[in-house]
């Protein structure tokens, strides 16, 4: 089979031929339609996961994938041959991805069928975003009424983030330039929007406009999580994805929250059904085929608006 590799860190993404992986016990055999671009597949190419998480190279880059099942291994009976499919790869080490024409995974949380109605290639694009953003709501727990502010908001993750927090009677401040990025995210649900190229002070001052205790929950998409935790009321809670230690804020009144994505079963279910029944609205800015993975690679590090599909041909 054709896959999109790295063949070390550092190495950019190219395509290769591989053997076409067989399905153990308890594991799918995938036939892969759809992907999307996500931080993590710039990560893994630029080695920032090197001392993180083992690599064995060549590592096919994706985690996103929805497809059709070609084969089932033993014990598996959610799911047989021709079910369709969704959900993350979530191997480890490193090695399998869905940037190819087949991938394996486990019958387990991070797999879910796509349902009648959804097109495959939402599905391809939904589930490290929404599991990511679903995660961060989650843990703030937002309250009606409270001030959140979305740091990061544009892309995939916070446009899901936006239309959550919207939904829970949350008071959104999202931050996007101005014109079509913040156009975007007002579209999503959010009530105010502030320059995310101010300078610190510009920037504080926004926030404090419009909260001047701070706002309640902060949720660290993008930028400088010490600025973040200065507009954070006293008492309020930041959620990262991006690694922060524990004792990050150690003096501050801030709760900190530094997370993972990872998803469940039932959590995929609903939010592909949220996406299916218009609850949920995914936006993909533009999408490329396999052979065009360095330049999507490249133009998610640029920034988008919404999400970077990739479709296998």
């Amino acid at each position: 089979m054709r896959a999109v590799v790295t063949a070390g860190f550092g190495e950019p993404p190219t395509v290769i031929e591989l053997d076409r992986p067989t399905p153990g016990s308890g594991e799918l055999l995938v036939r892969v339609a759809h992907s999307s671009v996500n931080g993590f597949d710039n990560a893994v190419l630029q080695g920032y996961l090197r001392d993180v998480i083992e690599h064995h190279f060549p590592v096919v880059l994706g985690r996103d994938f929805a497809g059709t099942v070609e084969e089932v291994g033993e014990g598996v009976i959610a799911f047989a041959p021709g079910s369709k499919v969704f959900g993350m790869v979530w191997p480890f080490p490193l090695k399998a991805g869905a940037y190819g024409e087949y991938v394996i995974v486990a019958d387990g949380p991070h797999v879910a069928r796509i349902p009648d109605g959804l097109d495959p290639s939402l599905a391809g694009v939904l589930t490290l975003a929404a599991t990511a953003a679903s995660t961060l709501v989650d843990a703030t727990d937002p309250r009606p009424g409270e001030a959140v502010l979305v740091s990061g908001a544009t892309g995939g993750v916070g446009a899901v983030a936006i239309q959550l927090l919207a939904a829970r009677g949350a008071e959104v401040i999202a931050t996007a330039t101005p014109g079509a990025e913040a156009d975007h995210v007002r579209e999503l649900g959010a009530h105010h929007v502030v320059d995310r190229t101010a300078d610190p002070a510009a920037f504080a001052a926004a926030i404090r406009a419009i909260r001047p205790e701070g706002v309640d929950v902060t949720l660290h998409l993008a930028g400088d999580p010490f600025a973040l935790a200065e507009v954070t009321a006293p008492g309020g809670r930041l959620a990262t994805l991006l690694g922060l230690p524990p004792d990050a804020f150690a003096g501050r009144s801030v709760t900190l929250h530094s997370l993972n994505a990872v998803p469940s079963r039932p959590l995929l279910e609903s939010l592909a059904d949220r996406v299916r029944d218009g609850r949920l609205r995914i936006r993909v800015q533009q999408t490329y085929s396999w052979m065009d993975v360095p330049r999507a690679v490249a133009d998610f590090a640029a920034g988008t608006v919404g999400k970077l599909a990739i479709r296998i041909d």
